[in-house]
């Protein structure tokens, strides 16, 4: 029982090499790449880049997770923006023969997430993004790196709007 004990400390211990001190540096040691991603996620991030979602993130969850193999995070500025994204996701997928699974969120339009199964899509407002904040919570998994064309660069400019 005590080696248990001590195992359980030294995890628990910030020096300790088995924590998260050193994990950074296994999580960014190869991100995934854009090319790995199915066919209904692109679909999915080209709707939701055609509504101009905001901070669009994917963590590939693989190697950490078994309900789903893909998060896709993005945000809306407000609650028609968020609904917008959804809708357009979900219309997009549904026409090449992918249906959601589930939708949740869909009337607050704080935090919709459309679950299809090999991949979750979260579309956040901006505060429940930053509340909830999925990067944080799945900070193990890998980001995918995407192209330009999924970029929220591109749409930075609409925080700025008056």
């Amino acid at each position: 029982m005590k080696r248990n004990t001590s195992i359980k400390e030294q995890s628990l211990s910030p020096l300790s090499p088995s924590t998260s001190g050193n994990r950074p540096l296994q999580s960014a040691a190869k991100a995934t790449q854009a090319t790995e991603l199915d066919e209904p996620i692109l679909m999915a991030l080209a709707a939701a880049a055609e509504k101009k979602a905001l901070n669009v993130v994917v963590l590939d969850l693989r190697e950490i997770a078994s309900f789903t193999d893909f998060f896709v995070i993005a945000s809306g500025t407000n609650e028609r923006q968020v609904q917008a994204i959804s809708d357009e996701i979900v219309e997009t997928l549904k026409k090449a023969g992918t249906p959601v699974t589930r939708v949740e969120g869909y009337k607050s339009a704080e935090w919709i997430l459309l679950d299809y199964g090999d991949f979750v899509m979260h579309i956040f407002n901006e505060k429940a993004r930053a509340f909830y904040d999925l990067e944080r919570l799945w900070r193990e998994s890998k980001r995918v790196e995407l192209p330009p064309e999924y970029s929220s660069a591109l749409h930075s400019s609409l925080r700025h709007e008056s």
